[in-house]
């Protein structure tokens, strides 16, 4: 019953947030709650306190959020770097959302990272890796410097040090995607060239929540 409960909930969630979920999309985010309440129950993964049949503020903000911004990642953006992952969102809802981008998750926790692992795998999910260290950590390899066309950023503080060290994994005209809350820290101070405001959208009215874009600015333009 509490499978059956949890994909009415998704459905009836998404409806009101103006979503439309496909049948393999509805699928994969109902086995993917499924995984992280199992696993939540013994390796901290969210503060959510996750029910099988799901709560309705656990899968907005996990399962819905990533698809209200998916439709701000730009098209021909193939790439896509997510610092911090945790327990997988909004990593794992972007990538079954959009199923052509290459996923790189970064998690230094080797727990979480091995439920990442294990969503992989039963999920099928295809080009996608995790990576178990800190993103600052990855710059020590040359073949990842501007690479990724969209790095997003939840559970991590955003500071003008970490945006410096984000923005080098960006090909020049590659996005940021920084999810906030309803209050969330004035970032003009903390954003400097070669990033640039781009915009800020709402996401779920039911959380207040945005989603906040910044561009790697191209060399040569102002």
């Amino acid at each position: 019953m509490s499978a059956r409960e949890l994909k009415e909930r998704i459905q009836r969630r998404a409806r009101q947030a103006n979503l439309t979920l496909g049948p393999d999309l509805a699928l994969g985010l109902e086995r993917y709650y499924l995984l992280l309440a199992k696993w939540n129950a013994r390796v901290n993964l969210t503060s959510f306190a996750l029910a099988p049949g799901g709560e309705e503020k656990s899968v907005d903000r996990l399962l819905l959020e990533p698809l209200a911004a998916a439709r701000h990642i730009p098209l021909g953006s193939r790439t896509l770097l997510d610092a911090g992952s945790g327990g997988g969102s909004p990593a794992i809802p972007l990538k079954l959302a959009l199923p052509h981008l290459s996923l790189r998750m970064v998690e230094s926790k080797t727990r979480k990272a091995v439920f990442l692992r294990e969503v992989v795998r039963e999920l099928s999910l295809t080009d996608t890796q995790v990576e178990t260290t800190r993103f600052e950590e990855l710059l020590a390899r040359p073949d990842l410097h501007e690479s990724t066309d969209v790095v997003s950023v939840r559970a991590v503080r955003v500071e003008s040090k970490v945006l410096v060290t984000l923005q080098a994994f960006l090909r020049p005209g590659g996005r940021i995607i920084l999810f906030r809350g309803p209050g969330g820290v004035d970032l003009s101070e903390a954003v400097t060239p070669p990033l640039m405001w781009t915009a800020t959208y709402p996401l779920l009215e039911t959380l207040r929540s945005r989603l906040i874009v910044l561009e790697k600015v191209r060399v040569g333009t102002r």
